[in-house]
């Protein structure tokens, strides 16, 4: 018999209110330049990150108050949504910085590809929970089976966001899995998949030259300005507002390079404390996908923890150049409305499994 509701997690709600609000922050400081530049309006992204910031919180409200067992009975429609979305991105979609990765609505515009990641969190967690008694070997290929048409979708323009939502399907089945071996093929498989997409454009193998040696390559510009912001930190920073490098220096740093600012401004002890902050994020979930009543809710914060993890690690990964640059945006931080307001939908779903948490 299922439980009643209870009290929804009260530390994750207090980390993610503070994520939020520190990222308003820290946008603002990095964004007031390139905004009074290009609109006449210091505080033009910080506008528009605060509505959907708004929108953002009201969604995970929403989703909150919810029991989550219902929301999976909406787990396949939500998904083939996703899929016609995902679709019409390549048909009508528009392009910004030569990627066509946009719907717009009227006044409005999204990227498809953020809705994908709960919706493909949401869909698994429902099948793996259903498929439980089959097969581990005949689980996973369903289950790969189901979310390789999105990743092709959401890769012919957006490569970064395929794998985050591969790593999210990978680490989910890993969770329900008591055998290794299917991982091998898994592994074996999704290596293959990306070794054919970055043969599929130049560009992408040229990144990878490019991070070797990004000071003899003109598009290295952005790798090594960051590098200086890193550096130019130390261990306190120059102070929030101060940046050098976000004067046009670091393109966008408002936008992915946004780790490599904050840096600058506070120094490696505020990026050990924003880095702090997503650990206990991620331990937050952990102790959700731990208690939850049954597998489909510890999937869900599993894939919501996986999602976290992968989208953070890349991004500072990136910005530190221990991988090729690849276009992730850093979670409740950088510049995006689409990417903040669905990410707070997945902390609503988290804390909608809390709620009912033994």
């Amino acid at each position: 018999m299922r439980q009643r509701a209870g009290k929804t997690d009260g530390m994750l709600l207090v980390i993610v209110l503070f994520l939020t609000g520190f990222g308003l922050v820290v946008l603002y400081s990095m964004s007031a330049y390139n905004g009074q530049v290009r609109f006449g309006d210091a505080g033009y992204y910080f506008k528009k990150q605060f509505f959907a910031m708004t929108l953002g919180l009201a969604l995970m409200y929403g989703v909150s108050r919810m029991d989550y067992h219902v929301l999976g009975r909406y787990a396949v429609a939500g998904y083939l949504i996703s899929l016609a979305l995902s679709g019409a991105v390549l048909v009508f979609g528009d392009a910004y910085n030569g990627s066509r990765r946009w719907l717009s609505i009227g006044p409005l515009s999204f990227q498809p590809s953020e809705y994908a990641k709960p919706a493909v969190i949401l869909l698994l967690a429902f099948f793996v929970s259903k498929l439980q008694k089959k097969k581990s070997s005949v689980m996973s290929a369903a289950v790969m089976g189901m979310v390789l048409p999105i990743v092709g979708l959401v890769g012919t323009n957006n490569l970064s966001t395929a794998v985050i939502i591969l790593g999210i399907a990978v680490i989910m089945i890993f969770v329900s899995n008591p055998r290794y071996l299917p991982f091998v093929w898994i592994i074996l498989g999704g290596g293959g998949f990306l070794g054919v997409f970055l043969s599929l454009e130049s560009y992408r193998l040229e990144r990878i030259a490019i991070w070797r040696h990004p000071e003899q390559y003109e598009k290295g510009y952005q790798t090594m300005q960051g590098l200086y912001a890193i550096g130019s930190g130390g261990v306190f920073g120059r102070g929030l507002g101060n940046s050098l490098q976000k004067l046009g220096f670091v393109p966008e740093a408002q936008n992915d390079m946004i780790f490599a600012v904050i840096c600058e401004e506070l120094g490696l002890a505020g990026a050990l404390l924003l880095m702090l902050l997503f650990g206990l994020l991620l331990w937050r979930f952990m102790v959700i996908a731990t208690h939850a009543p049954d597998l489909f809710g510890t999937l869900i914060a599993t894939g919501i923890m996986g999602h976290i993890a992968i989208q953070v690690i890349l991004n500072i990964a990136v910005v530190t150049n221990t991988i090729p640059n690849t276009g992730i945006t850093l979670p409740f931080i950088s510049y995006g409305g689409t990417s903040v307001m669905f990410l707070l939908a997945e902390m609503g779903l988290a804390l909608s499994v809390s709620r009912w948490s033994g």
